[in-house]
């Protein structure tokens, strides 16, 4: 059945609507199960060895001691993992990085692993292991890792993206540029120009839930793993490629996943605790600690960006230039680029200009974080943009009004938008109560816009209908959001029934098939996608069987509320049959009825936001306080508006404590200071107000019901929003990220020393 994914106006019954979650008893009173909380019989316990040095060549491993300890079972080095990647660079990083292989490159990497039957085995046999290392120069800064006589992490990178290409090893691994127009140009004709640079240090995603599997392969090569995981299916091919097994044998279960926010998307532990139960031929259970989820998975980057903008008289931006180098730890990647892709995103310009650095660190592979790489090219972006509107001598909301992108506007990296909603969440933001409220001594106010470009991809769905009427959905794509709760309400609105008849399960790598990562707010839109086409193949078949007990033509049945209804003047006055009764009547009409979808579901729509942030700041200590926090942001269509608000809001929060107070800090020894929530502080809900939310709804002309992704795009903003309200009450532009008490105390102080009558500016009622 041909299906169209188009969006059609058209009005809903259950879409839109606030059931409550159907996970959420389970959840609340410790039913759920998540990585941990899954055993088999006879399994052993998982534990890694993780290097304590930052670069360091790995001369020898000696694992006769752990492996001769009673109670261990296996003893696993790279020598147990062989390179079966057959010249895929991609891959081949992941096993490195699952298992150091010649060289520990930062603190944490993996380079032992044993399987025992129990943790204090496990722990004793880890200390028996002997490894020498020869210790080399490392580099954990951004900026100084960029430098052309840092020392060289990886030498067989060699910058990409560079014309001539490179005689010579280093540690950028890609440069990628963005934009259009004449820049330099542009700049030239600029009436004010603001030109700055701006850094923000690395932070982790900070889900509750650490790195959980349990791996089972059995004599016949057959396995199965149980993992916390935003993509089973992703997972499956990694973990089979790796391990040189066939991806068919290979079933993977997603259990209810803590938290991932981007960081679940890569596999770290998995393909060592399948080797580990292969070589034991027992189950093995591998859980994180803490210590290890910080050091040894995958946080953000660290950025450096230069940003210079040039505006006319009038406020229109003439030019716009951004030079961004981010940090990717010890394997290539490509957060740079996309950082490149979304700085200037918000904006129609004229002349633009991103060029993209990726620089290789000593520190873990970074993973996604929730619209990776956008928050720190936006804090920088919007920064800048903030400080130009006030030399032209304009309100920021109405600078950002005037040169705000819009349908028909080229993007700074490239496609012509369409349909799209930053104009207006920014009238939105504008005529909000909350842009009106006074403030105090020592507050101040800020706003920002953010964009995030979603994504679709490989999607399957099967839609089951019972005997009894009751529908069970089962998705590939794993719930980190609600999802199962709004896919059922899309079910149920497409086949007329009530939400309560329709249960959403997600379904294991050999039950259903292939599904792209959740990953880019896919999650809700592509299987909403997929369940509308899934639904709309059950109804036909609904169709048919009703016209086979009816004896009609099926050209003569339509599907109107939950029933099949006859149409035509011959027969018209049949009465109605409701998917029940067909349903109960399948067994004599030709068997079970079901949808099945496999669809690429492109289209996803970009995204936009803007936020509103008031901080007071002590002047004395540098504390800040979270006063009042405003989100605006398209949604296309909210499928749940409560699952929405709470995305919206979650982004903010996550966005807030990156802004005050996160940071991997490093030692001059390389190593990590603060692995653990209470060295690396994240927002409780004592730091946070409530964070309010007001949902926009620009229909998405690539879905039927106008559904854009929007699990991302709110924690775009925070930085810079948070940032403007701080500098608005300090009366100095803060240019580090996150702004904690020091570094406002150092700003302050800046201020005193070059202020000729001794004392702070801006310490009293400042804002957008």
């Amino acid at each position: 059945m041909n299906f169209d994914p188009s969006h059609s106006k058209r009005s809903f019954s259950s879409v839109g609507t606030r059931p409550i979650r159907p996970d959420g008893v389970d959840k609340v009173t410790g039913r759920a199960r998540y990585g941990a909380d899954f055993n088999m019989p006879g399994q052993l316990v998982g534990r890694i060895l993780r290097s304590p040095h930052a670069h360091a060549i790995i001369r020898k491993i000696d694992t006769l001691k752990a492996a001769q300890l009673p109670g261990v079972k296996a003893v696993l080095t790279a020598a147990d993992l062989p390179d079966l990647t057959d010249g895929d660079a991609a891959m081949y990083d992941i096993l490195d990085n699952c298992m150091a292989r010649k060289k520990a490159l930062y603190d944490g990497h993996a380079v032992a692993a044993v399987a025992a039957i129990d943790a204090r085995t496990a722990k004793q046999a880890l200390k028996l292991i002997e490894v020498e290392y020869e210790l080399l120069p490392h580099v954990t800064d951004v900026d100084q890792a960029f430098a052309p006589d840092a020392p060289l992490i990886n030498d067989t990178i060699f910058t990409t993206g560079v014309d001539p290409k490179p005689d010579r090893p280093s540690n950028v691994s890609m440069r990628s540029q963005f934009g259009h127009g004449d820049v330099d140009a542009g700049m030239a004709r600029a009436d004010f120009v603001v030109e700055r640079t701006f850094k923000t240090e690395q932070t982790h995603q900070g889900y509750i839930e650490p790195h959980a599997c349990v791996a089972s392969v059995s004599s016949d090569g057959t396995a199965d793993l149980w993992v916390c995981t935003q993509g089973h299916f992703v997972y499956r091919q990694h973990c089979a490629q790796l391990l040189g097994m066939d991806a068919s044998k290979l079933r993977v279960t997603s259990s209810e996943i803590g938290g991932g926010f981007g960081g679940k998307t890569h596999v770290w532990a998995e393909p060592v605790a399948l080797a580990l139960s292969r070589k034991a031929g027992r189950p093995v259970k591998l859980v994180m600690t803490r210590d290890e989820v910080f050091r040894a998975s995958g946080p953000t980057s660290a950025t450096s960006i230069d940003v210079k903008i040039g505006a006319l008289k009038d406020g229109t931006i003439i030019a716009a230039d951004a030079t961004l180098r981010y940090s990717c730890g010890p394997y290539a990647a490509a957060w740079a680029e996309v950082g490149a892709m979304t700085a200037f995103a918000c904006y129609k310009l004229e002349n633009v200009r991103t060029v993209g650095y990726e620089v290789l660190v000593n520190r873990p592979k970074t993973a996604a974080y929730r619209a990776p790489s956008a928050p720190m090219a936006a804090f920088a972006v919007e920064s800048a943009i903030d400080e130009l509107a006030k030399k032209v001598d304009m309100n920021p909301i109405d600078f950002r009004i005037r040169n705000a992108a819009q349908e028909g506007t080229k993007a700074s990296y490239g496609p012509v938008y369409g349909p799209i909603g930053i104009g207006p969440t920014l009238e939105a933001v504008k005529n909000h109560p909350h842009m009106k409220a006074p403030l105090g001594r020592n507050q101040g106010r800020g706003m920002a816009c953010g964009f995030w470009f979603n994504f679709g991809g490989q999607t399957c769905t099967d839609l089951n209908i019972g005997m009894d009427g009751t529908v069970s959905l089962a998705v590939g794509t794993v719930d980190v959001g609600g999802s199962r709760a709004s896919l059922s309400l899309v079910a149920a609105e497409e086949l007329g029934i009530d939400y309560s008849q329709v249960r959403t399960v997600i379904a294991d790598t050999s039950s259903l098939g292939y599904n792209d990562m959740t990953d880019g707010s896919r999650g809700t839109f592509s299987s909403s996608m997929a369940t509308i086409s899934a639904a709309r193949n059950a109804i036909k078949i609904l169709r048919e069987r009703a016209a086979q007990m009816w004896d009609i033509p099926v050209e003569d049945v339509t599907w109107e509320k939950g029933h099949a209804v006859a149409k035509g003047e011959t027969h018209g006055n049949l009465p109605k049959l409701s998917l029940k009764e067909i349903a109960a009547a399948s067994g004599t009409t030709g068997g079970p009825i079901a949808g099945h979808s496999e669809i690429v579901a492109d289209g996803a729509g970009v995204s936009f936001a803007t936020h509103i942030c008031d901080i007071e700041v002590d002047p004395e200590t540098g504390a800040t306080k979270v006063l009042r926090y405003t989100v605006v942001q398209d949604a296309g269509k909210a499928v749940h508006p409560t699952y929405v608000e709470g995305q919206y809001q979650g982004g903010a929060a996550q966005g807030i404590g990156w802004a005050l107070n996160e940071e991997y800090i490093y030692g001059n020894d390389g190593r990590l200071q603060n692995a653990g929530f209470l060295d690396y502080r994240i927002p409780v809900c004592s730091d946070l107000p409530m964070i309010d939310t007001q949902i926009l709804e620009i229909p998405n002309p690539n879905h039927p019901y106008g559904v854009r992704g929007v699990g991302e795009t709110s924690i775009v903003p925070p930085l810079a929003a948070v940032a403007n309200a701080v500098s608005n009450a300090v009366g100095v532009r803060m240019l580090h990220i996150p702004m904690s008490p020091p570094r406002i105390l150092a700003a302050l102080e800046a201020v005193r020393r070059t202020d000729g009558r001794g004392h702070a500016l801006g310490l009293s009622r400042r804002g957008s």
